[in-house]
């Protein structure tokens, strides 16, 4: 899948894309923070806050037209269009760096946001098109890895180019040479046509309005949006304040925030992999909690790991870093902490991905694109009044945020049955035992067309089949119960409650229904596929049990 030209051209694009953005970004406020502070006309510090606002703005204002927009053409079309508005940019950002209009480059920067606003949709919506369903997985895992390990690359990127000799020249050069290679690498990229006609219509506060309105129709793509946005308050949270933790807490120099940095990005890629080989290349929302469990966890242990800093002490740098033990523990915990993201993110946009209409899966991504700015955004706010309002300490902050993983852990098994079915199904499917489908070959075609509905009857019926019946499908599974025979008790009472048939689905997915003790659909479903499926739990020599799973039609 990687070297294929279905990946390999987007993969480099999108990676080339967020490379290009933080050196760019990262070299204006490097360059009017420490270099050119008399060349600027405005305070430096409003020029600071105003390039970090500028940046994220466009994802509040344009995401929305950037969804419909994705979901109306040609994918491939489209991103090259943008590359080819990301160099004209570029181009002109040339001549603003080395003349050194500092407002020009921060009017720049803004429509590099835009820029990027409207490139967020196509570049999430643009996979389930061309990757098949069990390379959906392996596809986001290597986007996010892409996408971290270039923001942490343009992050010390821009450092090295503002610390060396003729820095202009440097950042222009860098900045239209990353540009161009992302134009070339975007015309390998192949056709995706869309069988969306719908012509899109500009606007701002309607059509976003429009949007969120939209997704919130289909609860658990809007609870999985949520959940996203969650992780992008931590991140953003995170990544923001790791440099002045870095000075203040640990007594160290910019070197060590560098190492910090590293570890976190690097975190989430190794994350994102092993959320792949948990999946076994297939849609798992059943990992999500475990990489929110991790969050929490080594959040609540980085805190406790912190060394003992007296101010009598020499700065660390990176080797001095390094050489102390004590440091091991809290570097462990950062490193860790990006794997429980990755772990974390990985699982929701493939299941974003799974579940949204094909036609109208670019506007769902457009929803989480503004939805996770608006979170970013309340995470500065949120930090700035823990930090100046309550005056509290940057670990206490991160202590803060590891609780409240816990908490919004809590809250997504308490307001998201499916997610609740869905680690239930994952533990007995995966941890407990070991699930083998005898036909599964012959029938992956009607597992995976998912216009077509499905009723299911089972045998046996008990807890246990239910769970591994659950995992066995990428969209929604119900059970349908016949109100007038006796009502099911204990955990499997609780299993069908989490997921009973009401007569309507709000998902645009067909759904699967499992009919309990020969139970009818009400209201019958038209051109819907009946199944029988029968599971046998056999008793293996380890830890481990041995499921078979058969279908028949």
């Amino acid at each position: 899948m990687l070297f294929s030209r279905r990946f390999l051209p987007y993969f480099i694009t999108q990676c080339l894309g967020a490379l290009n953005d933080n050196v760019f970004k990262n070299v204006l406020l490097l360059m009017v923070s420490y270099s050119q502070i008399e060349a600027l006309p405005i305070d430096v510090h409003l020029f600071v806050n105003l390039a970090a606002g500028l940046f994220i703005l466009p994802f509040l204002l344009f995401s929305a037209h950037a969804g419909q927009i994705a979901d109306s053409i040609d994918k491939a079309i489209l991103i090259r269009r943008l590359k080819v508005v990301e160099f004209l940019i570029m181009s002109a950002a040339v001549f603003a760096i080395l003349s050194h209009s500092y407002l020009i480059m921060l009017l720049l920067l803004f429509l590099m946001g835009t820029q990027s606003a409207y490139f967020g949709p196509v570049k999430y919506s643009l996979l389930p098109r061309v990757l098949k369903e069990n390379e959906l997985v392996s596809g986001n895992a290597w986007v996010e890895m892409g996408t971290f390990l270039a923001i942490l690359i343009g992050t010390l990127s821009a450092g090295l180019i503002v610390a060396s000799d003729n820095a202009t020249y440097w950042a222009a050069g860098s900045v239209l040479i990353l540009a161009m290679i992302g134009l070339l690498a975007s015309c390998m990229i192949p056709s995706v046509p869309t069988p969306n006609r719908i012509k899109p219509q500009f606007s701002i506060i309607s059509a976003t309005v429009a949007s969120i309105r939209k997704v919130r129709k289909t609860k658990d793509i809007w609870l999985a949006i949520l959940a996203i946005s969650w992780f992008w308050f931590v991140g953003a949270t995170y990544l923001t304040q790791i440099p002045n933790f870095a000075r203040i807490t640990l007594n160290a120099d910019p070197t060590v925030v560098s190492l910090l940095l590293l570890l976190f990005s690097v975190g989430i890629g190794i994350g994102s992999f092993v959320c792949e080989r948990l999946s076994f290349k297939q849609v798992e929302l059943g990992v999500a909690p475990i990489g929110l469990m991790l969050l929490g966890g080594f959040g609540i242990d980085l805190y406790a790991a912190l060394p003992v800093v007296l101010a009598s002490e020499p700065v660390f740098d990176i080797r001095s870093f390094i050489a102390d033990a004590s440091h091991y523990r809290l570097m462990f915990d950062l490193f860790m902490i990006g794997v429980g993201g990755g772990l974390f993110i990985v699982p929701l946009y493939t299941f974003i991905q799974a579940r949204a209409d094909e036609s109208e899966c670019a506007q769902a991504i457009a929803s989480n694109n503004i939805m996770n700015a608006l979170f970013m955004v309340t995470s500065a706010i949120f930090a700035m009044l823990v930090l100046n309002g309550l005056q509290w300490n940057i670990e206490q902050l991160f202590l803060l945020l590891a609780c409240g993983n816990v908490l919004v852990l809590l809250l997504l098994f308490v307001f998201w049955p499916e997610l609740v079915v869905s680690a239930m199904s994952y533990v007995v499917r995966r941890v407990l035992n070991r699930v083998t489908v005898s036909n599964k070959t012959k029938l992956a075609p009607l597992l995976q067309d998912k216009s077509m509905p499905l009723i299911v009857e089972l045998t046996p019926l008990n807890w246990r089949t239910l769970l591994v019946l659950y995992g066995m499908f990428n969209r929604p599974v119900y059970f349908v119960t016949d109100p007038l025979k006796a009502a099911q008790r204990g955990l499997l009472a609780y299993i069908i409650n989490k997921r009973q048939w009401h007569g309507v689905t709000l998902s645009q997915s067909a759904p699967v229904l499992v009919c309990i003790a020969g139970a009818q659909a009400q209201p019958v479903i038209a051109n819907a596929k009946l199944l029988k499926c029968r599971i046998e739990q056999r008793q293996a020599s380890g830890f481990r049990g041995q499921v078979e799973v058969g279908f028949s039609i």
